[in-house]
């Protein structure tokens, strides 16, 4: 099988699947929760029903203690998750003393973000996707330092054309793919199904990088270890047979992480639902691109090179 001779097939899937997200993006944005803009959530259950309670009789009893609804939730019949600007502890217990009216009240869970406190949330989570890429990038140039002077002759022509910051570059590139593709799809859920992104959100980002980069270093070190002892096979060769050795390895792994996933998908709790959607979606975008496209971007990146060296 010829996975290297079908890269741009490749290429224009990932395109395919990237455009939307990106569109959205650029329209939309992302729609961001409590954690990054600040405020206030309550989620509180009435039981005992002494009147029906709507959506309006919601927002009105938060409104006469002077909280602004931003969203409300019917997390079940009874129970709901309203999002507010800021309150404080005091006006928190007044609202919920006033939906006595309604029937019995039990606070399930409140937690109140500052706004400040929120934008730092944001410049952090931004800091640390940048910082993970240049860590990530200069890790990989400096063990994939010797490529760049293997032996034998085609050994050597790869190794003069790939030089080993091209891998970091062509790993961080797969890397970008993977975290448009998840920023891209939340994008298109928020319009949509109004889902935020929150703090979780950002740990599965990173926690996807890390998983995308652990993939095609794997492939990446098995092309470091063929070009030393398949001297006469060329570069887009070795690669195909390198792909083809941990292809199995790859998707094994993968496989079970994603059943697992599934599973916390099935039967996890509502808090940590998109979290484990972001993980998803992700680690099976991660295992796409560090099969079908980091390794097939090292050899176009080569055989341009190799056509520039020869005009």
């Amino acid at each position: 099988m010829n996975i290297v001779k079908n890269k741009k097939w490749f290429f224009l899937i990932s395109a395919i699947v990237i455009i939307p997200g990106i569109i959205s993006l650029i329209l939309f944005g992302l729609k961001f929760s409590i954690d990054f803009t600040g405020g206030s959530k309550l989620e509180f259950q009435i039981s005992n029903f002494k009147s029906q309670i709507s959506n309006r009789n919601i927002s009105d009893t938060f409104e006469s203690n002077k909280a602004k609804v931003h969203k409300i939730e019917k997390i079940s019949e009874d129970t709901f998750r309203v999002q507010t600007d800021p309150i404080e502890q005091s006006k928190k217990n007044d609202i919920v003393r006033d939906f006595g009216k309604y029937g019995k009240v039990t606070e399930k869970s409140f937690e109140t973000v500052g706004p400040t406190i929120g934008r730092e949330t944001e410049t952090n989570a931004i800091k640390a996707v940048i910082i993970a890429s240049i860590a990530i990038t200069l890790y990989i140039a400096f063990a994939f330092r010797k490529v760049s002077n293997p032996s034998g002759p085609e050994a050597l022509r790869a190794g003069g054309l790939v030089s080993s910051w091209k891998y970091g570059v062509c790993a961080i590139a797969a890397l970008l793919h993977d975290v448009l593709i998840v920023v891209g799809i939340f994008s298109i859920l928020g319009k949509l199904f109004s889902v935020e992104v929150d703090s979780l959100f950002i740990t599965a980002l990173l926690t996807v990088m890390g998983f995308s980069v652990h993939d095609t270093i794997v492939v990446f070190d098995r092309i470091r270890e063929n070009l030393r002892k398949n001297f006469d096979l060329k570069f887009d060769e070795v690669v195909n047979n390198s792909l083809l050795e941990t292809l199995n390895r790859s998707l094994n792994t993968s496989l079970t992480v994603v059943i697992v996933l599934f599973a916390l998908l099935l039967f996890g709790g509502e808090s940590v639902r998109w979290f484990i959607v972001a993980l998803l979606v992700g680690i099976i975008s991660g295992t796409y691109s560090s099969i079908f496209n980091a390794s097939q971007l090292l050899v176009a990146w080569y055989e341009r090179d190799k056509k520039r060296r020869k005009t």
